[in-house]
């Protein structure tokens, strides 16, 4: 069976594979279309096969809600030139729509579903993509939210955000409730909370920043309240545990210049406090002042942690805890207003992206 350029041309528009493998596939096929497509097919799938272990750090995040739910859904390929193109958009948005409308269980559910105003299903969809570009590229998860939604999508698809708010209908579809929802997850976006609020941190996760903090503040023996410092200052010239140079300094400054005493030591004395002070632990947590330090301490990680406790970045909108803004705008409307939960995605994270060092490999081929 003979083919022409246009049959070339409308396997290339069909697959989004390159001229030259269409013609090499028609030719082989003797101008079969069909046959022809699934040769390409099965060549993209042993080539994906090959590709498999590459690294795909690279991608986007895509997100997509309706009255009922919203979701995130991050896709990795291997480069940003491929990540940015339309195919590669297109599919993320296809999938994440996909999501929403079938709630799949797991990748491998939403994998074998049919994707949205399609006959084939996601992972074929990845298949038809990969076949075009030729890059390793794989859904590597989603996150699935029930209710009011709003979402949000930072710098092309390298953050993704979505927030759950517990609110009536009436609400929800009002334009007010949008804008608050964007910002809030705007919010999240920038400040990449841990916890939605102080109840949500366990009782030994709070153990445990406590326990930070105190070590933190011990090994920084210069930030410790004057009256701590000061005995460990006069334990090491007494105990003869700072050298007798670091001493000497230490006792010819004046009042002014040992405000900032620790530019006049040398590392091995402010080594040497650090040691004192841990040494003293279990006291000096005791200490009214010392614990003052540390509650005043956590009490700034917590608000830094928790959704509800930071600062609202959108000061011009409202100067205050992210709580007390969302609380106002519900006053505004006359409803009732609670944030639930939320979901970030950062494009790559935690993937360990392979460090390229070409000029070994160029030597290794020497």
């Amino acid at each position: 069976m003979a083919f022409t350029a246009k049959d070339v041309q409308a396997l290339r528009e069909k697959t989004g594979v390159g001229m030259m493998d269409c013609k090499k596939a028609l030719v082989e096929t003797d101008g079969d279309m069909e046959k022809a497509i699934d040769i390409l097919r099965e060549k993209g799938l042993a080539s994906a096969a090959k590709k498999a272990s590459r690294v795909a750090a690279e991608g986007v995040v895509a997100a997509y809600s309706d009255a009922n739910a919203g979701a995130l859904v991050e896709i990795n390929c291997e480069t940003d030139f491929v990540a940015k193109g339309e195919p590669f958009v297109n599919l993320a948005a296809k999938v994440v729509k996909t999501v929403v409308a079938a709630k799949p269980a797991d990748v491998e559910a939403l994998l074998a579903t049919k994707a949205v105003d399609s006959d084939k299903t996601v992972e074929e969809e990845v298949q038809e993509v990969f076949l075009a570009l030729r890059e390793n590229m794989k859904v590597r998860r989603f996150a699935l939210v029930e209710g009011h939604t709003a979402t949000y999508i930072h710098a092309g698809g390298t953050v993704g955000v979505i927030v759950a708010f517990d609110t009536d209908d009436a609400t929800a579809a009002k334009a007010e409730f949008d804008a608050m929802g964007k910002n809030v997850a705007m919010q999240i976006a920038a400040m990449n909370p841990e916890y939605l609020g102080k109840s949500d941190i366990s009782d030994e996760e709070l153990a445990k920043m406590k326990s930070i903090t105190v070590d933190s503040a011990l090994n920084k023996p210069d930030s410790l309240p004057v009256p701590i410092l000061n005995s460990i200052i006069a334990e090491a010239i007494n105990d003869k545990k700072w050298s007798d140079e670091d001493a000497n300094i230490y006792n010819g400054l004046d009042q002014k210049q040992r405000k900032n005493f620790v530019n006049f030591i040398s590392k091995e004395a402010y080594a040497t406090m650090a040691e004192i002070a841990v040494s003293h632990k279990a006291e000096i947590s005791e200490n009214k002042i010392f614990v003052g330090l540390v509650q005043g301490r956590l009490a700034k990680q917590i608000k830094e942690v928790c959704l509800l406790e930071q600062t609202f970045v959108r000061s011009d909108l409202f100067d205050g805890a992210v709580s007390g803004y969302v609380d106002s705008v519900a006053k505004e409307l006359g409803a009732d207003i609670k944030v639930t939960s939320f979901v970030r995605f950062e494009k790559g994270e935690g993937i360990e992206k392979k460090e390229e060092n070409f000029a070994a490999e160029i030597a290794s081929m020497m």
